[in-house]
């Protein structure tokens, strides 16, 4: 790749570098020799133009020629072998071959890899060999990769503490690869860089505590170091070598060489080095969960360096155990913090329910909350109540936090809280974690501001040089690396992540300790329920009547309600009905729903009258509100039951044999929509013959069809008889089920 120029009239700054197509640099480093390979046929389409050098033919020789020509039979087999041995073919590097020149034979190490797909549908149909003399103990076994980073892995699993990980890494490595310098370099959540932790040559300067900004390495950057765990530049002075032709043949496109181990890099980044006094160069990923949450940089001082393929397959070796070590402690250092504030947790849940006390003030009145959530301060703010714990500032200021809170989406961190948009005015205020409740109720923890101390490498404000050069500006990066100490103001310190999520657990227990609270609602719902429901059911000779109702499981009050009335002229008459929604004002409506049905009933209308003058009713005083309904009116003398239903399950009828049916009726709207009056349906119930009227929290199930759980119901529904009904509801209701479950029965003896 050229160096970056800025044409004339161009804007100047960053964004040239963070364009830089680094991948496609069209170039390789001069310690090896890289070729392009055609999969149909083998046949050499690029090669790098110091291949005389290894191969010792020429460019122009190579290109075209079947790759067997090229190495030799022998190692073009190896080659192709390796190719095809696994999917990702980079899990086998490096081969060793053998390679007859004018000066006799030598080893190489063979690497063969693909170049990233440009579509996920096009794996493309080339690969590359990459060709470095081998150096060390050949081939690369378990012996000459793990026994040389075997003691570096023990001391990482007996370190307990981040900090003793990342001396311990940076001293491991520097052994390994014996560069001047090692850094650990951990990233911030904007890629600002810091070395947490260094091994190096007793006469070079500490860099440890310092920090970079995120533009020392682009994003561009950082994605490939996420794909490739390791880049080595042995020189920075070398000369790059480029691929010769420099557009893939077969595609027409730049060749992409984000997995090559000998890609060329930019020159401003060696350029970058070079200003530091840095001669050699080799970094390797560190990654959490997929993404680039720090690297192992390591400096050479005193000259060119190229560790052995050997040494550079170690230490990626050891930076993927470093990488799971270090997931593997923040994860414990996560479970004791959690351990921790389950105790702090635990008081708070069970100050939040002790009802005699306002929340606001059982939660305010011990430290708590500051130990769940180190902060200077807390406000609590609960209906009327607005209180405190800790150091907050003034009524107004403390007001004006609580109501910006409230707009929040359940929980919130920030350490610069004044650059938020309608952020409250509080000053002296940086940081909030501020949790919203369900009832306009919030917390929030404050964090004043902390004027920190940043010592940077070199000045991060100057961090890209504009250099005349012919017609164009030239990029070039700082050249003073020299302390730059800079205070930082307007924020607090930053939220821990386990912190935050201390505060999102309690939410959740305070929303359940409001649940709690509002309970003197359900259980007045609860005292209008228990009046709707019959306290005893009618005697008819010859028959049976039995009913049952079984709320949900979530603790609040349902919709189902059923009745049993026997009427002037000796008839019986059952209802049933599902009101929707819970509470309050559920129960209300199903009290009007019931004596209204009542009233019709007694009317002596028909079951379809008496659903659609009750459905009228529904839209006038009821706007809104939903229900299904089912009636059904018992002639005891005859036997013959006329039913009909509002968006209702129809009654299921059980002969005296066992066969189980469903009354066949057109289906109406519900109770809110119904407009007409919906059909009607006859039948008789012989000796031994039983009717069921149910909800259809008796018989549904998630993720089961209304057809299923009908045909289901028919198979387990049995012989349903009085003082059973617990039962009948057990075999047909899901255990799981959030949903009330009622059933009326008739029986004729």
């Amino acid at each position: 790749m050229s160096e970056t120029f800025v044409a004339p009239g161009e804007p100047i700054g960053l964004d040239n570098c963070a364009r830089e197509p680094i991948h496609i640099p069209g170039s390789v480093q001069p310690r090896g020799v890289l070729l392009v390979v055609q999969d149909d046929g083998a046949v050499v389409l690029q090669a790098s133009a110091n291949v005389a050098t290894v191969l010792g033919r020429p460019v122009d020789a190579v290109l075209g020629a079947p790759l067997g020509d090229v190495l030799g039979v022998p190692a073009a087999r190896v080659v192709l072998e390796q190719l095809a041995a696994v999917p990702d073919n980079r899990t086998r590097n490096p081969g060793l071959v053998e390679i007859a020149t004018a000066d006799g034979t030598v080893q190489l190490d063979v690497v063969v890899h693909r170049p990233p797909p440009a579509t996920l549908a096009d794996p493309g149909p080339v690969f590359v060999v990459e060709l470095e003399p081998a150096d060390g103990p050949r081939p690369l076994t378990y012996g000459t990769t793990y026994e040389s980073v075997r003691d570096a892995i023990a001391d990482l699993n007996r370190a307990g503490e981040l900090t003793e990980l990342y001396d311990i890494a940076a001293r491991h490595v520097r052994r390994l690869t014996g560069f001047d310098r090692v850094m650990i370099y951990r990233f911030d959540a904007d890629y600002n860089g810091e070395v947490v932790a260094e091994a190096r040559r007793r006469d070079l300067e500490p860099f440890l505590g310092l920090h970079y900004p995120a533009s020392d390495i682009p994003a561009q950057a950082r994605a490939m170091y996420e794909k490739s765990w390791i880049r080595l530049i042995s020189d920075v002075d070398y000369t790059p070598v480029p691929v010769v032709p420099t557009a893939e043949p077969l595609s027409g496109r730049p060749l992409d060489l984000t997995f090559a181990t000998l890609r060329s890099v930019s020159p401003i980044h060696c350029e970058y080095l070079r200003n530091m006094g840095v001669r050699a160069s080799m970094s390797i990923s560190l990654l959490r969960d997929g993404k680039l949450w720090g690297m192992v940089a390591c400096h050479h001082y005193s000259g060119p360096h190229a560790p052995s393929y050997g040494v550079r397959a170690a230490a990626e070796f050891l930076g993927v155990a470093l990488s799971a070590r270090l997931v593997a402690q923040v994860e414990e250092d996560a479970l004791e913090e959690s351990r921790r504030a389950s105790g702090v947790l635990a008081r708070l849940v069970a100050a939040s329910r002790d009802e005699d006390v306002r929340l606001a003030q059982a939660l305010t009145r011990t430290d708590d909350l500051l130990t769940l959530v180190p902060a200077d301060g807390v406000v609590v703010s609960v209906g009327d109540d607005v209180l405190t714990a800790g150091e907050v500032p003034g009524p107004e200021a403390c007001r004006a936090v609580a109501a910006w809170a409230a707009s929040v989406d359940e929980v919130l961190a920030t350490d610069r809280l004044a650059e938020l948009p309608g952020a409250p005015d509080a000053p002296g205020i940086a940081g909030a974690v501020a949790l919203a409740l369900p009832d306009g109720g919030t917390v929030v923890w404050l964090r004043g501001e902390v004027v920190r101390t940043v010592d940077w490498g070199g000045d991060p404000h100057h961090k890209v040089l504009a250099v005349p050069e012919g017609d164009g500006v030239r990029l070039s990066p700082r050249q003073s690396f020299d302390l730059w100490r800079e205070q930082v103001r307007g924020r607090s310190l930053p939220w821990d992540d386990q912190h935050v999520q201390n505060a999102a657990d309690l939410r959740t227990y305070l929303v359940e300790a409001l649940f709690r609270r509002g309970r003197a609602e359900v259980q007045a719902a609860r005292a209008i329920q228990r009046t709707l429901l019959p306290t005893s059911l009618p005697l008819v000779p010859g028959w049976v009547v039995d009913a049952r109702y079984e709320p949900a499981g979530t603790g609040q009050v349902g919709g189902d309600w059923y009745d049993v009335l026997r009427l002037a002229d000796g008839r019986l008459a059952l209802t049933i009905g599902d009101v929707t929604g819970h509470g309050l004002a559920t129960a209300a409506a199903m009290g009007q729903l019931r004596n209204a049905t009542r009233a019709y009933l007694l009317d002596a209308a028909p079951p379809g009258v008496v659903l659609s003058r009750v459905g009228a009713l529904a839209r006038w005083t009821l706007p809104g509100q939903m229900a299904t309904m089912a009636v059904a009116v018992l002639d005891p003398a005859t036997g013959e039951v006329e039913h009909a239903g509002a968006g209702h399950l129809p009654p299921l009828v059980v002969r005296a044999d066992g066969t189980a049916a469903w009354e066949p009726v057109r289906g109406a709207p519900l109770i809110g929509m119904l407009t007409e009056e919906p059909a009607a349906g006859r039948t008789t119930l012989e000796p031994g013959d039983a009717l069921l009227l149910l909800t259809d929290g008796v018989i549904e199930r998630r993720r089961e069809s209304l057809r299923v759980a009908l045909d289901r119901t028919l198979a387990d529904v049995g012989r349903p008889a009085a003082g059973d009904l617990d039962g009948l509801v057990a075999r047909l209701r899901d255990p799981s089920s959030d949903d009330d479950a009622t059933v009326v029965l008739l029986a004729r003896a």
